[in-house]
């Protein structure tokens, strides 16, 4: 079964733009999904997330917010 990242992020959202990025970057080495959603908007969402975005979830589990750290990144999907 495939990993699923997802990345709750906002719009005009400078770290949330670099995290995409550092991302799209490993997935060129590893194999995985990505799904991004935008709490712009979302109330449930930007409750949940608002003050933390970007976050990051691998298969549903938060791993990150803020900044992708990229060698606990990678070892979570190879492990």
């Amino acid at each position: 079964m495939k990993t699923n990242v997802t990345i709750y992020s906002r719009h005009g959202c400078h770290l949330c733009d670099v995290m995409k990025e550092e991302v799209l970057q490993i997935q060129k080495d590893l194999e995985f999904t990505i799904e991004i959603i935008y709490i712009d908007k979302n109330i449930e969402l930007e409750e949940k997330y608002g003050e933390q975005v970007p976050v990051i979830l691998i298969d549903g589990e938060i791993h990150d917010f803020f900044k992708l750290n990229e060698e606990r990144f990678r070892k979570a999907l190879t492990s």
